[in-house]
């Protein structure tokens, strides 16, 4: 495997930083955020120095249960050829559900989710990395994701879980040790025993976060600095293999340049001082080694189609009581799905406002609080964009904002972007126009001879 060094995750905020910061390897970058015909200046420079930079997938749900979609795995190839990249990664997660397999809905999370420990999951998602690994032109590394809830009725660790994964498919892993810092605070799990028993050898390259701490729930923030015991759990890990790379990320809140230095040599300096006290050990030679994908993969069972439906319904299930409001599935901690759906909730809100900026504007202080309600019961179903779209429609048919001139903003705001096929027998376009219609009716009214009525139905600012 490619050995990387000590990287930064690439965000178009701190591009100048990362240019400017002294010994940084390689660059991270969301895929879904490059398009390979128009690279970023930035990326095009750090390439030109000989900075490796890998593309990190965020949608492509390797974890659910329908099969990879041929045009998300097509962009991603497309980005690892553009950027020379030596490998690309995704998450061991699933972010939509519903649909074919279920019969109901077509519903999208917004956000990684985490899949269940059991052997269902584990053959689909086996047969999802492979159609994925036979579709890129790099190799794959997959991620372990964050988690607020447990799925009930797990039947493996996630230690064994990758185990089984890196053995039947080969492919490698991006451990991300704030997402098992994250995982130990909020269901239990024991950072050590994981390492104890996943695959080492198979790590790819190690992600290294913040977060915070509220009511006893850890959030994988990537906003905040790298806590101690995140830093910990590197260490033990280092202890155990020298990680091919290991990379700072970081995705709002950016802090001063110096400040995400000091981050990178507190990364660099845990690695190295763990690497050498692990190589005066000298431990004795693991009598039960983990697979090496080098070896080849062990193929399990296969994912049947009836594997497929019950996890797609269980997946349906927990994302439905998540976004839609529906009750939560039996076993699941009620308390925090709500966290859970809350922290949702806000992600829609932020992701929105960045995708859409104008919206926060034009709506002014009560944006949140009025996205807030309406995602509540609204699930988004076909990404931030239309999610944003639909958000206007919903606060137009209410009448809001209260503001006429803001509601005029709004309504002008929406036409632009609709585009001409969405306004032909949508009902907000039949609404404007028949308010439109009565206003014209009412200003005829005014002109002609002897009137001198007041309307009785105002006519909305447009």
């Amino acid at each position: 495997m490619a050995q990387l060094g000590t990287g930064i995750g690439w965000r178009p905020e701190i591009a100048d930083a990362v240019e400017r910061m002294p010994g940084v390897d390689w660059v991270e970058a969301v895929a879904e955020n490059v398009c390979p015909g128009h690279l970023p200046d930035s990326l095009l420079r750090l390439r030109e120095r000989g900075v490796t930079v890998v593309p990190h997938g965020v949608s492509l749900g390797l974890g659910g249960a329908e099969r990879p979609d041929e045009a998300r795995l097509t962009a991603l190839a497309e980005r690892a050829e553009a950027l020379g990249s030596p490998l690309v990664t995704e998450h061991i997660a699933f972010v939509r559900a519903g649909g074919a397999l279920t019969a109901s809905p077509h519903l999208e999370a917004g956000h990684l989710l985490p899949v269940p420990r059991t052997r269902d999951a584990l053959a689909v998602l086996c047969e999802n990395v492979r159609i994925a690994q036979d579709a890129l032109p790099v190799p794959l590394a997959v991620e372990n994701i964050a988690a607020l809830i447990s799925w009930p009725g797990e039947e493996m660790t996630e230690g064994q879980f990758l185990y089984e994964l890196v053995e039947r498919t080969g492919v490698r892993l991006l451990i991300d040790v704030a997402n098992l810092h994250t995982n130990h605070v909020n269901r239990g799990e024991d950072p050590s025993r994981a390492l104890d028993e996943l695959p080492v050898e198979a790590i790819a390259y190690v992600h290294v976060a913040g977060g915070f701490e509220r009511d006893g729930v850890w959030h994988d923030s990537h906003a905040h600095a790298v806590p101690q015991p995140v830093l910990d759990i590197l260490a033990d890990l280092a202890s155990r293999t020298r990680p091919p790379g290991v990379l700072l990320e970081r995705d709002e809140n950016f802090p001063e340049e110096g400040e995400l230095e000091r981050e990178l040599t507190a990364i660099r300096e845990t690695v190295a001082t763990a690497t050498a006290g692990s190589a005066a050990a000298a431990p004795a030679p693991d009598p039960d080694p983990a697979p090496d994908p080098a070896d080849g993969p062990v193929p399990g069972p296969a994912a049947t189609p009836e594997a497929r439906q019950r996890v797609a319904l269980a997946q349906a299930a927990f994302l439905s009581a998540l976004v839609a409001g529906t009750p939560a599935p039996e076993g699941f901690d009620g308390a925090r799905l709500r966290v859970q759906s809350r922290a949702l909730g806000a992600k829609r809100a932020d992701v929105v406002a960045k995708v859409a900026p104008e919206l926060p504007w034009i709506i002014g202080e009560s944006y949140r609080a009025d996205f807030l309600g309406y995602a509540r019961t609204r699930p988004m179903t076909g990404g931030y964009r239309q999610d944003a779209l639909d958000f206007a429609e919903h606060l137009l048919l209410a009448g809001r904002p209260e503001d006429a001139a803001a509601r005029g903003e709004l309504t002008a705001w929406w036409l632009e972007r609709s585009g001409p096929k969405p306004l032909d027998g949508h009902p907000l376009t039949r609404w404007l126009r028949t308010r439109t219609a009565r206003l014209t009716l009412r200003r005829a009214r005014r002109r002609a001879p002897g009137h001198a009525g007041v309307d009785a139905d105002p006519a909305p600012a447009t």
